[in-house]
């Protein structure tokens, strides 16, 4: 029987239009972007495309994209390259729950002298607004998640932008897992800075992007030539760039349609699972609520090991995730869980299912039937 793949906001199919893309530029294309020769004039304009196509799709400038290696060298950028264009000790705000891709370098920042305040969330792993920019006023940066990628639980970027009223504080938002499921309006959310990575929305792995909305200062973390206007040294990689502006342009243009579909089958999910294991929590907002992404559903059994029941859904063919997959190897807790006020072995028993632009109903369908069974078992046997 065919496995049922719910780890997406892991990572998600390549997308057959990406591969395409990706196949027939790698096949035409074979000189150095920087090169000025007609070979290298070729992977330029594949690139000059590839801007062009994500700056269109999300409302924003050509000059402002750059594409990077990850949604985490965009982080990096964002954050160390704003404070150390700032005042020396300048502070910055981050969310307890972000990414580990945003809290490390905001600790490494602070290890060299910036002040970091942590910002606190809900239970359900939302944020107070008011107290939100409260926090980040005077700040050099204030970055924070637009959806976090556990949880699913969503920033309202712009009533924090409205908050802060005519303070001129610079936000970045790592809108990794936002992208293609959520409307993005970076613009009209007042945004100066946002992460996007393309392995999130069935392009390549290996491709980010950081957009830079307004003219917020930035300094390079990385040195050499002097490609994506000197901000990221290094040659770029013209077909799987390609490829991941095909991505992000189909996801952004899917999404309002996908987004139903993913409403309706987590809806679905809950529903079936809770008849089937009453006591079945969930984590976050709860499924219905808008401050939710339509495709994540974050649950918890008691007295069941998180990690060792992902084992044994894989077992039956079903692959989700306990936490980050970026953390999945660790023995700690979820950060995002433990942020939101989970005692450490509830915090070991959440397990994600997340769903793609390929999941179909009948995978859902099974899935209920795996996770019924295999969490039946693991609270027995536990």
């Amino acid at each position: 029987m065919k496995r049922v793949y719910l780890d997406h906001n892991a990572t998600t199919t390549l997308r057959p239009e990406a591969r395409e893309t990706w196949m027939a530029t790698l096949q035409d294309l074979g000189g150095n972007p920087s090169s000025v020769h007609t070979s290298g004039r070729a992977a330029r304009a594949v690139i000059d495309r590839a801007r062009e196509r994500v700056a269109e799709a999300l409302g924003v400038s050509e000059s402002g994209v750059f594409f990077t290696s990850s949604g985490t060298e965009a982080n990096n950028m964002a954050l160390l390259g704003t404070l150390r264009a700032a005042a020396p000790g300048s502070a910055l705000t981050v969310l307890a729950s972000d990414h580990a891709s945003v809290l490390e370098p905001a600790r490494h920042l602070e290890s060299e002298g910036h002040e970091l305040r942590l910002a606190p969330v809900s239970p359900e792993g939302l944020v107070d607004v008011e107290e939100l920019a409260q926090t980040a006023r005077g700040c050099a940066l204030l970055s924070m998640a637009a959806a976090n990628n556990e949880t699913g639980a969503l920033v309202p970027l712009g009533e924090v932008r409205e908050a802060l009223g005519g303070e001129p504080v610079p936000i970045h938002t790592d809108a990794a897992q936002a992208l293609g499921r959520i409307p993005l309006d970076l613009t009209g959310w007042g945004v100066d800075l946002a992460t996007l990575s393309a392995h999130k929305v069935g392009g390549p792995v290996g491709v980010g992007v950081l957009v830079r909305c307004t003219s917020v200062p930035l300094k390079p973390v990385l040195f050499g030539g002097g490609q994506e206007d000197g901000l990221r040294p290094g040659t770029e990689n013209a077909p799987a760039i390609a490829a991941a502006a095909c991505a992000i342009e189909l996801s952004i243009a899917e999404q309002k349609e996908a987004a139903a579909r993913w409403r309706r089958q987590t809806s679905y999910l809950w529903t079936e699972l809770k008849r089937a294991l009453p006591n079945l929590q969930v984590v976050g907002p709860p499924v219905d609520s808008p401050l939710r992404l339509p495709n994540t559903l974050n649950i918890l059994a008691p007295g069941v090991e998180g990690r060792v029941i992902v084992t044994r859904l894989d077992l039956e063919g079903l692959e989700v995730s306990a936490g980050s997959a970026c953390s999945s190897g660790s023995l700690e807790p979820s950060h995002v869980l433990t942020a939101m006020g989970f005692a450490e072995e509830s915090a070991r028993a959440a397990v994600r299912l997340s769903l793609g632009w390929e999941t179909v109903d009948a995978e859902v369908c099974r899935a209920v039937e795996i996770l019924s069974k295999t969490f039946s078992s693991g609270r027995k046997s536990g």
